[in-house]
């Protein structure tokens, strides 16, 4: 099949999934979905169905990262609730097929917001009401019961931030191709100033984000399906908010880097706004809720700060598929700069 492509061979995929569709046409085509830096995500058809492919990034794959299998599960286990997710179909665990573990899951119609300029062309009063979809998707996560889904064995709640911390201290490491100094600063803060453990634990998305979501502008429920869950996990919810609001503040600090500058789109919401409105859907004390920041935006920050890093990895190795990461590694150290003053109380 000449629609082959690297890290999916169309052979190896359809011998595979023909149990799972034995009404598959025999006309396979696949392409890699623009936009992906981490894991490769591609639309696969046969000449009559398509579906959507996940499977791990070549090259320089860490044992704690991109894992199918979790994103598989918390998938199938949210179908039915109130946060939206793309239909489950098929786990593959059989490495020798396409060389990683891989899923299959449905064709979610959505649209990925990432740029500023793409929301401008819905008008102010859409754009809000995105983003204020958009928290309330997330807050309708975090009030999932894990028990009630099946999840109570998904994550161990208790040291949830020591191990965050851990692990991320780790990833970094693993990454690191040069220098850098205020890394090892805001993980020695990070590792001095571990909350203690409190309130419920939350399903955790780990990586929340709108341009994760696949959102119809126009509809009065605009998010259609929560994807990319490779990272979720039980555990404090504030982790989702806080990475959300790093996200929206990475093109302001460093410019032209090619990440989503959704955040800049005229009626997008302040950071104020949006943990506004999250303490509103769960029931929170703002006053409160914001005094309890400080450590996650830093460990927002860091966590972050070693994704890029590790993407910048694979590219000065040659391991990345498709282009836009000459820069990604410009951004790792003002990163981190912001996530020691966010940490300390100067941001």
């Amino acid at each position: 099949m000449s629609d082959s492509l690297p890290g999916l061979d169309l052979d190896a995929f359809a011998s595979w999934f023909g149990p799972h569709r034995p009404d598959a046409g025999p006309d396979w085509s696949a392409e890699l979905i623009a936009g992906g830096k981490s894991n490769l995500t591609y639309r696969v058809g046969d000449g009559r169905d398509t579906w959507i492919v996940r499977r791990p990034p070549l090259g320089h794959v860490q044992a704690t990262a991109h894992d199918m299998a979790r994103e598989f599960t918390v998938m199938s286990a949210l179908a039915g609730t109130a946060v939206p997710v793309p239909g489950t179909i098929a786990l593959c665990e059989d490495e020798s097929v396409l060389g990683a573990r891989f899923y299959v899951m449905e064709l979610v119609e959505g649209t990925p917001f990432r740029d500023a300029e793409q929301l401008s062309t819905l008008g102010e009063e859409t754009t809000a009401r995105l983003a204020d979809s958009m928290i309330d998707v997330l807050a309708a996560l975090h009030a999932v019961d894990p028990d009630e889904v099946g999840l109570a064995d998904f994550g161990r709640p208790q040291g949830f931030l020591t191990r965050q911390v851990r692990r991320w201290g780790m990833q970094m490491a693993g990454s690191r191709t040069r220098d850098l100094p205020d890394a090892d600063r805001l993980l020695a803060h990070l590792s001095d100033h571990v909350p203690d453990d409190g309130g419920t634990p939350a399903i955790v998305h780990g990586d929340y984000r709108l341009d994760n979501l696949l959102v119809v502008p126009s509809d009065a429920d605009p998010v259609k399906a929560v994807v990319d869950w490779e990272m979720s996990t039980l555990g404090d919810p504030l982790t989702d908010l806080a990475l959300l609001l790093v996200y929206d503040r990475v093109a302001a600090l460093v410019p032209g880097l090619g990440v989503s500058d959704a955040s800049g789109a005229p009626g997008y919401p302040t950071s104020e706004e949006l943990l506004t409105r999250y303490a509103a859907a769960r029931g929170l004390d703002v006053g409160a809720l914001s005094g309890a920041m400080e450590f996650h935006l830093g460990l927002a920050h860091y966590k972050l700060a070693a994704i890029l890093e590790g993407i910048h990895h694979r590219f000065v190795a040659g391991q990345t598929v498709g282009g836009g990461f000459d820069h990604i590694g410009d951004a790792v150290e003002p990163l981190l700069a912001a996530g020691l003053r966010a940490a300390t109380g100067r941001d």
